[in-house]
């Protein structure tokens, strides 16, 4: 598997974009991120434009209109952000990981519950 383009935080704002609404024109990315940021239209096109060279999206000429989608899944780009803030902040140990968040309280009582059911679900099920 060829590894996954490096995408800056600005430029996953793009990719949210592209992965909910894919196919999707230039016009529609701008509108929407022009909506929730101060970014001006021209700064849009710019990080479009990245994406594109980087390999994480493709586009088509649909007559006078460009018209995006991804070429990574979001999925496995979530996925291998994880696991590399996992690797890079706790050694990969995931138990160091929750023990900091629960020592600092950063996890609430509803997330506490929501990983107990995940894990009880997934020891039900043989688990890795």
């Amino acid at each position: 598997m060829a590894p996954l383009p490096q995408i800056s935080e600005a430029e996953y704002e793009v990719m949210k974009i592209v992965w909910k609404h894919a196919p999707v024109s230039t016009n529609e990315i701008t509108e929407r991120l022009t909506a929730v940021t101060d970014w001006s239209p021209k700064t849009v096109q710019t990080l479009i434009k990245r994406l594109v060279n980087k390999g994480a999206l493709t586009y088509e000429k649909q007559s006078r209109v460009f018209v995006y989608t991804p070429l990574v899944k979001e999925q496995e780009y979530v996925n291998e952000e994880s696991s590399s803030f996992l690797k890079r902040f706790y050694n990969g140990d995931i138990t160091a990981m929750l023990s900091a968040y629960i020592e600092d309280d950063r996890l609430s009582e509803a997330d506490i519950a929501s990983l107990r059911s995940l894990l009880s679900n997934s020891s039900r099920k043989g688990g890795r």
